[in-house]
């Protein structure tokens, strides 16, 4: 794996996505990498709007890190994996469970079918 520029972080407000993030900005400032942050709009997340998360993320931002929003629609893996491949990330980074309806059988589901098909490397944290 080359030098790493570019980190993508889908975020949904959940509590592994918020520690996702953290993780994200821990390793943006070792490696000098920007990040892009992606909020899939669907039916499990529809409580809470992207500008809400986006808010708590920027307060979190240190001001040297360049950082850029993204909202999408549709699939959730396929979303990730589209703005991963349109932004040229090097790396994802993403909770291992999200806002699911169902916590024993979607537990991971989304980010089990990121790793499963992204051609980057994918980092899932718990």
């Amino acid at each position: 794996m080359g030098k790493i520029n570019k980190i993508l972080v889908p975020v949904d407000g959940s509590v592994n996505g918020c520690k996702a993030v953290d993780e994200a900005i821990f390793f943006a400032e070792k490696c000098k990498a920007d990040l892009d942050f992606v909020y899939v709009a669907s039916n499990i997340n529809k409580d809470i709007p992207s500008h809400i998360v986006f808010d708590r993320i920027w307060e979190k931002l240190p001001a040297d890190l360049r950082a850029a929003k993204h909202v999408e629609t549709g699939s959730i893996h396929r979303a990730i994996l589209r703005v991963a491949d349109q932004e040229k990330s090097d790396m994802i980074i993403m909770g291992s469970r999200g806002l699911g309806l169902f916590k024993g059988a979607l537990i991971g589901s989304v980010s089990q079918k990121v790793v499963e098909e992204s051609a980057i490397p994918v980092m899932v944290i718990k």
